[in-house]
């Protein structure tokens, strides 16, 4: 319903601006292959209705490329003001929308109309005034100033253009886009990164952990699986805790789980899929030759939750056990507890990882560190 309304109220906008601005044109200067005649003479287009009717690239194509006079002022000044709002609204829809051709749009409607502007007010500037590299350096610095991006960008700018005389300007108007903004706010993609709660690690760890240790920011206590475990545990550990992955544990001499030595980790999709396909000790005759990586893998991405399974109530088959060792990763990586936190948060950025066992000097489990730990609005 939300993406209806928005391309309704596009829709809408698209129409009032073409019906009730009068652009005329003559046929034959614009390079669109489809031009729009509405209420225009015979062997004339509507330049306002071309902006919209046709793809935002072929839009994008004749701001760049089309001759001097081929917009009014009002035609542009109204697009942007339609077109910017627009771009905004259709960015956060549930859909599979990009940004980055609405935002050279806007861009280079924009600097086409500085252009206009300059030949307005100085005429003798239509000398050398060229409203389609005005256009390029609007869509430059709108794309600079929207994703932050500056070499990139300035590379892939430059070769759209084909043209090496374009890299100075195009390198300084990226670079002042970006520090403009960057006064003022982050990008729009590291503010949808927060805004999606998406645990992404930051260059740099905050300041207000730099004198931390691992004891000062690790979970506890930790939600661990024995070796053999019972398939009873297993469902109940996957029906009450969101956790990603489990350490793999042997017991103390006690027989004590929050006491256990670290031999592996087990991750939660790993645990689901062994449910699923029923590989327990009791049954190995049946599957032990037979598993594979690919009995996991086939199930990526979207590996079924405990929810899915149908699991029966029999007490026999809840009794059953499962070898963890034929199926966890034998050596995760672990720190011990006065590791300091700028040291992990290096291992988290140069390994990729998502889980860090925190242990005693006797390898002894006594917490876990996750991406979420460094990152305090999470």
């Amino acid at each position: 319903m939300e993406a209806a309304f928005v391309a309704a109220i596009s829709a809408t906008c698209a129409c009032a601006m073409a019906y009730t601005i009068n652009d005329c044109r003559p046929l034959g200067n614009d390079p669109t292959t489809t031009p729009v005649q509405l209420f225009c003479e015979d062997n004339e287009y509507n330049a306002a209705a071309a902006l919209w009717f046709q793809t935002p690239e072929a839009t994008v194509k004749a701001l760049f490329h089309d001759p001097p006079g081929s917009h009014k002022i009002l035609t542009l000044a109204v697009f942007v003001l339609i077109y910017y709002p627009l771009s905004c609204i259709t960015y956060g829809l549930s859909v599979s929308l990009g940004i980055f051709i609405p935002t050279l749009l806007v861009g280079a409607a924009w600097g086409r109309l500085t252009a206009s502007f300059v030949v307005l007010v100085f005429p003798e500037a239509s000398i050398f005034v060229h409203p389609g590299k005005y256009a390029l350096i609007g869509a430059a610095a709108q794309l600079g100033g929207v994703v932050r991006m500056t070499l990139s960008l300035s590379v892939i700018i430059l070769e759209t253009t084909g043209n090496i005389g374009f890299v100075l300007p195009i390198i300084l108007t990226v670079m002042a886009a970006k520090w403009s903004g960057d006064y003022f706010n982050e990008g729009v993609y590291d503010n949808q990164i927060k805004a999606s709660k998406v645990p992404m690690l930051p260059w740099h760890v905050e300041p207000s952990l730099q004198q931390n240790i691992a004891e000062d920011i690790m979970n506890q206590p930790v939600v661990c699986v024995r070796r053999k475990e019972k398939v009873n545990y297993i469902i109940d550990i996957l029906k009450n805790t969101a956790h990603n992955g489990f350490p793999v544990i042997e017991d103390d001499e006690n027989g004590n789980r929050e006491n256990g030595k670290l031999i592996g980790l087990i991750l939660r999709s790993q645990l689901v899929v062994i449910l699923m396909r029923s590989m327990y000790i009791e049954t190995n005759r049946f599957w032990r030759d037979l598993v594979t990586i690919r009995n996991f893998r086939k199930e990526y991405p979207r590996y079924p939750t405990i929810e899915d399974l149908k699991i029966s109530e029999d007490k026999t088959l809840r009794n059953y056990t499962v070898d963890m060792s034929i199926f966890m990763n034998p050596s995760p990586y672990s720190v011990n507890l006065k590791t300091s936190v700028p040291r992990i948060f290096q291992l988290f950025r140069a390994l990729g990882l998502r889980h860090l066992v925190v242990v005693t000097r006797e390898n002894r489990i006594r917490g876990i560190i996750t991406r979420k730990d460094f990152l305090p609005e999470l």
